[in-house]
């Protein structure tokens, strides 16, 4: 289907089944039940599922096939979010004509950035990185504040120009009349389900682009850049010169990374200088490495899994923990509590962090390889059952 073989048609069809059912599966508890709190079907959080899924596509492109880590990457998730909402200041609401400027933008960024920082490699590469990513957010913050508003960030003001804003437009991000953050609720017993405009849109996009990278893990280009991971001294020798490839993957990660912006400034017309710090470059190589690295689908479940403990467990605090453990002695209780608290609210970067340790400790291979292992156990449990089933008994004399 559509140039792919069959193990990543299989893989493509799960993750378009997986997204557009995510409503229905991030909300498993019923919405009066102690254990909604846990639920993460709601627009926000799922929006944050799939943006900085792309982020983490698109770096996985650069990190998972050639093995350059870059600490830099903020820098173009914040010239996207800058690009659409100049375009929202200027044009309209409209996502359509932003989104486009905020890859090209984010591209021509990353071709500058790219063509001086590769002529490294290993640490030195990624220190590059990181100054280019440092000096794009102090420019952001307190130089070029005609243009990014400095601290207070940048947004939409009733005196722009819009110059295309019709009478009757919707006066947020929207396409072509279909707004972003326009929701409906689906009431089924004890649960209640949210399908949001925006959701949908950002997944479609994810798919978009999923697919994309599926395509360039399986084409020569992809094939090459495995060879500068492998060893770039030793396709050197045969004549090929890698440069060219490995800048035309940092381009092309930066330019899902300046995407990933844009879609942030299409649910939230506000573009701010955080997002270029380097504690936003630092998450989304978590992500990767913790999905697992140069694997397809891994960069999104590592995604997922830190904006779930980032949203879900901050949002924690002893209030709740004392209703959780209301069946205990008094006593008892507040030693629970006390025991349980530094890992939430505030703390939640502990309980990540914990995590983060047993998953590169036991799973190397990021929460992929744990899922094959499941397959693989799942798979000679039901082999052994057949086995025993078609095992025969000698007859007895």
């Amino acid at each position: 289907m559509l140039g792919l073989n069959k193990k990543d048609t299989s893989l493509m069809i799960v993750v378009i089944i997986l997204t557009m059912f995510a409503p229905f599966i991030l909300n498993p508890f019923p919405v009066d039940s102690a254990m909604a709190q846990f639920n993460a079907g709601y627009p926000d959080l799922m929006q944050r599922f799939v943006i900085f899924g792309i982020f983490a596509i698109g770096f996985n492109i650069l990190f998972g096939l050639t093995g350059y880590l870059s600490f830099g990457h903020a820098a173009f998730l914040g010239i996207g979010s800058y690009s659409v909402v100049w375009m929202y200041k200027l044009l309209d609401y409209n996502v359509i004509y932003g989104l486009p400027l905020a890859v090209l933008t984010a591209g021509i960024f990353a071709v500058a950035i790219g063509y001086v920082s590769l002529r490294r490699s290993g640490i030195y590469f990624s220190i590059l990185t990181l100054a280019f990513a440092q000096m794009s957010f102090n420019l952001a913050y307190s130089v070029l504040t005609p243009i990014t508003n400095g601290e207070t960030g940048l947004q939409v003001y009733n005196n722009d120009p819009q110059v295309l804003l019709g009478a009757n437009e919707a006066t947020s991000p929207h396409l072509f009349g279909i707004v972003m953050n326009n929701s409906f609720k689906l009431d089924v017993g004890a649960w209640q389900f949210t399908f949001n405009n925006g959701y949908y849109f950002c997944a479609l996009v994810m798919l978009l682009v999923f697919y994309l990278s599926i395509r360039i893990f399986r084409s020569p280009f992809g094939l090459m850049l495995r060879a500068v991971k492998s060893n770039q001294n030793r396709l050197s020798y045969t004549g090929l010169n890698p440069r060219p490839y490995t800048l035309a993957a940092f381009v092309i990660s930066g330019m899902y990374a300046g995407l990933a912006g844009g879609l942030m400034a299409s649910m939230d017309p506000l573009a701010g200088a955080e997002r270029m710090q380097w504690t936003a470059s630092g998450e989304v190589v978590l992500m990767t490495i913790l999905g697992g690295t140069g694997t397809l689908i891994g960069p999104v479940l590592g995604a997922g899994f830190i904006k779930y403990f980032e949203n879900i467990f901050s949002k924690i605090n002893d209030t709740i923990l004392h209703q959780w453990f209301s069946f205990l002695p008094d006593g008892l209780e507040d030693a629970v509590v006390f025991i349980i608290h530094p890992f939430i609210g505030k703390g939640w970067h502990l309980t990540l962090g914990i995590l983060f340790m047993l998953v590169v400790i036991f799973l190397p291979g990021g929460l992929v390889e744990g899922g094959q292992r499941i397959g693989k156990w799942i798979k000679s449990r039901g082999k052994s059952e057949d086995s025993d089933s078609g095992a025969t008994t000698e007859p007895a004399e």
